[in-house]
């Protein structure tokens, strides 16, 4: 026998409380939006420019024993990450005051406290104006994936589901980049890996979710409304959406509290974006299809038991 997370006969109304979930994603988009342009993010090096320093030691590297020694030399935070081989190490710091003079300072300092063992393959100072293009280029492609994302659900459902799913997942990712910004996070390429892989996560709660709801309409009689077609589809994919996003959380979770610095805001925005992707596949997503009312596929007659549906 199967093991289910939930009854079988479960049998909730997801729909009803659609207006206390609408409500509360509102308020936390809206409260991304004022943190966004009130304090804003805490861009890291690769958007605000900074010195980048590739080495090699003639060992493998321990990367615990040298963030401890870059970090008590007052450059802010550095960002040390194993480069090819163990014995090679990308260092990162973000863009020092005083100019050229500043960044010079700061190369020095580090070179003094690592010693002369290493060999410096790399030293780079990134302008903020190289920061600015990574930017402009982090968005656009953080808006392609959305919009190819809304265009293939688009074509592989209907317009209505397209719309229902680029909604839940712009909503998932503008809720993670809120949450650097409450945090102070440092919001670099890493930041968008995050937000790409969130895309993909919660596309994937939401296709299953609309899978069934299709389904669903299919194999309902004349008199099925849409709601009751929802919240049927969303019983019979609850015990599979929670399974997945507790296995998923379970994985990243030990990232978060013992994964150190490196991947400590990576996984942190994961976790979160995990929660969030399924509240919204669940509550924003489907509850959104109530109100377009799919009529695609649909056997006669249906479709007009769904339109005549009150959403009340």
């Amino acid at each position: 026998m199967p093991f289910r997370l939930v009854p079988e006969n479960l049998r909730l109304d997801f729909v009803k409380p659609r207006w206390v979930a609408f409500v509360a994603s509102f308020v936390l988009l809206m409260a991304t939006v004022i943190l966004f342009f009130t304090t804003g993010l805490n861009y890291g090096t690769d958007f605000r420019g900074g010195i980048l320093i590739e080495a090699r030691a003639a060992d493998a590297v321990d990367l615990a024993a040298l963030r401890g020694k870059l970090g008590g030399l007052g450059l802010g935070q550095v960002e040390l990450q194993e480069f090819g081989q163990p014995s090679d190490v990308l260092i990162r710091i973000k863009r020092q005051e005083g100019g050229e003079a500043g960044q010079n300072a700061a190369i020095t300092g580090v070179r003094a406290a690592m010693g002369p063992s290493y060999e410096y393959r790399r030293v780079e100072v990134v302008g903020p104006r190289v920061g600015s293009e990574l930017r402009q280029a982090a968005f656009l492609a953080v808006s392609c994936a959305l919009l190819g994302i809304g265009l293939y659900v688009a074509l592989r459902f209907e317009w209505q589901f397209g719309v229902a799913a680029l909604v839940a997942t712009l909503h998932d990712v503008v809720a993670t980049v809120g949450l650097y910004s409450a945090l102070r996070m440092e919001f670099d390429l890493t930041a968008v890996a995050a937000l790409l892989t969130l895309a993909g996560y919660s596309m994937n709660d939401t296709v299953v979710v609309f899978d069934r709801i299709r389904e669903t309409l299919r194999r309902s009689g004349k008199q099925a409304t849409m709601r009751s077609v929802i919240n049927d589809a969303l019983n019979q994919t609850l015990s599979r959406t929670l399974m997945t996003s507790l296995t998923t959380i379970s994985a990243v979770l030990p990232l978060v509290l013992w994964g150190g610095p490196a991947l400590h805001n990576f996984a942190l925005a994961i976790t979160w974006g995990i929660g969030i992707g399924t509240f919204s596949s669940i509550y924003v997503a489907a509850s959104m299809l109530l109100y377009m009312k799919p009529v695609r596929g649909i056997p006669s007659g249906l479709g007009k038991a769904a339109g005549a549906e009150p959403v009340a």
